[in-house]
């Protein structure tokens, strides 16, 4: 018997790295899981797979995001998918994960309007509509958990406008926590340091070792041991957490 065993999750951008780890994570204490996806079905499929091998339930929704309609469309497939497999339309947890940066990141200079404006569609409006949406779905004692970075609170200039999404996400957080505490849902962030997300990057050995020296541990975070505090903020034994900033970056922020 899972801890969360007959409740419902949506995990946007679940189809691999940390969102992955989430959606199986919360599988396996018996949530049913919509694995949100942008364009890549296969990828997302996997996760499915995945969450299916070890006895859980999940299907996928595909809705871009940043872009017109994107709520509409990922509430449309969430509903149905809902509908189909549970025999209700109720979202218990909402993890808002989906995020977008810039490859390589980019000199503040260099940083153009529209990706500018791209970055906070995706990960700063998208979330504040998903959530808002998901409230009419959600009963009391719900979730929400939002997915920042340990690079809202070190200062990486290549980073600044993708920081400043996340920081507009911590504040969602904040204010949603608040408004909500009446409906004891909680609202909480969680910031994960440098993971490997499966990105060609983390295949670089002398990369790995310097991005490792960054945590107090001296090594890169691995997706589960994000996701596992995911988890652990969707179960009843944090009912008493709404607002927090949890940080998962592995000790990155000490100093």
């Amino acid at each position: 018997m899972g801890k969360l065993n007959g409740r419902t999750a949506l995990v946007t951008g679940s189809s691999r790295g940390i969102g992955r780890a989430i959606a199986v994570g919360l599988a396996r204490e018996g949530v049913l899981v919509a694995v949100h996806y942008a364009h890549n079905e296969g990828a997302a499929q996997e996760t499915v797979e995945l969450v299916e091998k070890d006895g859980g339930q999940a299907f996928t929704v595909q809705a871009p995001l940043g872009v017109p309609g994107d709520v509409d469309q990922l509430f449309q497939g969430l509903e149905d998918g809902l509908k189909e497999h549970a025999g209700k339309i109720t979202l218990d947890i909402l993890v808002n994960n989906a995020g977008e940066t810039l490859p390589g990141g980019s000199a503040p200079e260099e940083v153009t309007a529209e990706q500018f404006d791209q970055l906070f569609a995706v990960n700063a409006k998208a979330p504040f509509f998903i959530t808002q949406r998901a409230l009419g779905l959600m009963p009391d004692r719900g979730r929400v958990i939002n997915i920042s970075s340990g690079t809202t609170r070190v200062a990486i200039p290549s980073q600044a406008p993708y920081a400043m999404t996340k920081g507009a996400l911590e504040q969602l957080s904040r204010h949603f926590a608040r408004h909500l505490a009446p409906r004891e849902i909680t609202v909480n962030t969680v910031a994960p340091g440098i993971t490997d997300n499966g990105s060609e990057i983390f295949k670089i050995p002398e990369v790995v070792q310097q991005m490792s020296q960054l945590s107090a541990f001296k090594r890169i975070g691995e997706p589960k041991e994000v996701a596992d505090v995911v988890v652990f903020l969707a179960t009843d034994e944090a009912r008493w957490i709404t607002g927090a900033f949890i940080d998962a970056t592995g000790g990155s922020l000490l100093g």
